[in-house]
């Protein structure tokens, strides 16, 4: 049997290519016959620059950046093989990750890291950024990516604003005079997995800001700044940003890579899906395998899984984890959220492996 593993990352547990490894672990572990092609995947968040440039060939580059609570931490970026193409991922510079539970504050955390990671790829002579925008602990609608760029944003006194969504309602001038000029010469895709407006009861504020650490009394006012923000934007730069679907994205970070560096939004996995070039691959399987931390009413929003499993079927493939065939919790027992985590990797091949065996019946 061909099989092919197309996964995404299992949230603060273990990366797509971990899984990707552990699936395929599992069912060498019954059936050593299988023909397996491993194509770790992302839609947007955590692990997307690891997906394209494991695909591609690349190369990641690490780089020092200002994380979201305004001190520096490792991030990474990639550039793939043919040297034309940077891929990026948020997560990785300003990602809820980088932040400890009883620290999350999306208040004061910034985007800045993003944009030093951004304009770090541009001394690469590239043509293309693809960015993955999905793992946000930010809720300031892109304007510390953009401080990164040189946007500024003044305030009554003509000073800069400081990081982080509570001092957006401070902004009285946006001055794009200064903004690198080599974004010009370079296409942004960004791969987003949400369809949010800027703000309102569906917007950034209120559906994200919460697990990022908001209380309600933050959440409101967050998304009455991020209102104002788009209020200042259509005055000075003419732009109705919250029309845009995904404009509310990574708190706001949607919104303001449309405004200052002229970005476009995809369907992140189908984006990603592209790049990799999954259609010549799962052509010639038999099976596809997919999965990610949690499926649920979120997964039919562009999430990996159901992206897969959309794909898979234009070629009429049956697919494990609307579309998929079958899917499998791999917990065993009633326990700890970190006791699951801790035991992943067990819990991963302990199910492929009963998988397997159901399919090895079937097969006889």
């Amino acid at each position: 049997m061909n099989i092919l593993i197309a996964p995404d990352s299992y949230k603060e547990s273990l990366t797509s290519i971990q899984v990707s490894k552990y699936i395929k672990k599992g069912i060498l572990n019954v059936s050593k016959e299988h023909n397996i092609t491993l194509i770790p995947l992302a839609d947007g968040g955590e692990g997307t620059v690891n997906s394209i440039i494991s695909a591609t060939d690349g190369k990641i580059i690490n780089k020092k950046v200002i994380g979201p609570l305004g001190k520096k931490v490792n991030a990474h970026f990639g550039i793939t093989n043919n040297g034309k193409t940077a891929v990026i991922e948020m997560a990785s510079a300003s990602g809820l990750q980088l932040i400890p539970l009883d620290k999350r504050d999306p208040s004061i955390t910034t985007t800045y890291g993003t944009g030093q990671l951004i304009k770090e790829a541009l001394s690469y002579d590239i043509e293309d950024i693809i960015i993955g925008i999905g793992g946000s602990a930010t809720n300031d609608a892109g304007v510390g990516l953009a401080q990164a760029l040189g946007v500024k944003f003044l305030d009554k006194d003509n000073n800069d604003i400081e990081f982080g969504g509570r001092n957006l309602n401070k902004i009285k001038k946006i001055d794009i005079a200064n903004t690198d000029p080599r974004i010009k010469n370079v296409d942004i895709k960004v791969a987003c997995d949400v369809n949010n407006p800027l703000y309102g009861l569906n917007g950034a504020a209120y559906i994200y800001s919460p697990q990022k650490g908001a209380d309600p009394k933050m959440v409101k006012v967050l998304d009455e700044n991020l209102r104002y923000f788009n209020s200042i934007v259509k005055k000075q730069l003419d732009m109705n940003l919250n029309k845009i679907k995904g404009a509310g994205a990574a708190g706001g970070l949607g919104a303001g890579l449309i405004a200052f560096l002229n970005a476009k939004l995809y369907n992140g996995i189908e984006l990603i899906l592209d790049i990799v070039e999954f259609d010549h691959y799962v052509k010639d399987v038999d099976l596809v395998i997919t999965g990610e931390g949690m499926l649920d009413g979120q997964s039919v929003n562009g999430k990996t899984p159901v992206g897969v499993a959309r794909r898979s079927k234009k070629y009429g493939k049956p697919v494990l984890d609307e579309g998929i065939d079958s899917y499998y919790p791999i917990i065993d027992k009633p326990d700890s959220l970190k006791s699951i985590m801790n035991r992943s990797q067990e819990l991963l091949i302990n199910t492929t492996e009963q998988i397997i065996r159901t399919i090895n019946i079937f097969n006889k």
